[in-house]
């Protein structure tokens, strides 16, 4: 099997911003595995917060070449290289082979249901409070929107988004950018906006904040939840966990992941970098029956991949074969 990998940039429409910085493209890196004529892709988004950089996610996985070549499969991956982007490519690169290998969709392969149409949240980027107000306002007809939050105008974000879209359900996503005192401080508030879940308030490594703090709205783990190794230390902390493949190394993983986070008692929300359609397709798969699903990377882009992932009002359709799986 010969395996490629490409550097890739899609343009994102306007600017996408988090507590950590912001972009004005998706940087990506698309993974090409060819045999008999036959050809599977993967893409993952290299990401900084976890050590990964274009160059480093690159060589990780052209260093798996000679495994790949010798035949080694999914669950050899897991073995061959760490949770991260470089084996995320790699295993749905390998899944979407051996689907169009055996002329059967990877739901199948599987041994999941036919996938449904999921209702998606829609991400408002970190901004003024009057420019996340116009924002929300323009998107007040979506049942879910999440929130980046993180700064110092928090509250007033809140409450301007709260007047944009007075019905939507609203998720906010610090990325770690809160302590316990802002957060708390902002208790009342998020309370009183109806807010249904905070993600990652804290820094990832500083959990135990949360065993003296009350959660009267559910706290959803995303930094600080990887892979199932993870979970043991969010037990008691966290109410749910963020599964996005670009942290489990794949579907593979995720797939586990999620049963086994369901069977800790976690709830399951599924997520994503700012990726193409092209790492939207598998994830769209692991969101079938989670609690919440934010794959929404596609709409902030202007640009995306032929054929698209398509949306339609707030739904997320499953992809085409031509696409992926």
């Amino acid at each position: 099997m010969r395996l490629t990998v490409r550097a890739e940039s899609f343009p994102v429409a306007g600017v996408f911003a988090i507590s950590r910085g912001s972009r004005r493209e998706a940087r990506v890196l698309t993974v090409t595995l060819e045999r008999d004529g036959i050809t599977g892709r993967g893409e993952c988004v290299p990401y900084a917060r976890y050590g990964e950089s274009m160059e480093s996610v690159e060589a990780q996985i052209l260093s798996a070449e000679a495994a790949i070549a010798g035949g080694c499969d999914r669950l050899g991956l897991l073995a061959e290289l760490p949770a991260g982007a470089a084996r995320n490519a790699l295993d749905c690169a390998l899944w979407d082979w051996h689907a169009k290998a055996a002329g059967r969709r990877v739901w199948e392969l599987a041994g999941l249901p036919e996938p449904e149409p999921v209702v998606t949240a829609y991400t408002l980027s970190l901004d003024a409070p009057d420019a996340m107000r116009a924002k929300a306002a323009e998107n007040a007809w979506r049942p879910l929107l999440k929130i980046k939050l993180g700064g110092g105008a928090d509250l007033d974000r809140l409450r301007a988004v709260r007047e944009g879209a007075p019905d939507a359900r609203l998720i906010v996503d610090a990325n770690e950018g809160w302590t316990p005192e802002a957060y708390l401080a902002l208790l009342p508030a998020l309370e009183a906006a109806g807010v249904a879940l905070i993600e990652q308030p804290f820094p990832a490594g500083e959990d135990a904040a949360l065993d003296s703090l009350p959660r009267p709205i559910s706290v959803c783990a995303d930094e600080s939840c990887h892979d199932r190794a993870s979970l043991a230390a969010l037990k008691g902390r966290y109410d749910m966990v963020n599964i996005k493949l670009d942290k489990t190394g794949g579907l593979t993983e995720a797939l586990a992941l999620a049963e086994a986070a369901r069977a800790a008692g976690f709830g399951i929300m599924v997520g994503c970098m700012l990726g193409s359609s092209l790492a939207m397709a598998p994830a769209h798969l692991l969101a079938q029956g989670a609690d919440v699903v934010d794959l929404d990377a596609p709409l902030l882009l202007a640009a995306d991949r032929d054929p698209p992932v398509r949306y339609a009002g707030a739904r997320m359709h499953p992809p085409e074969a031509a696409l992926w799986g």
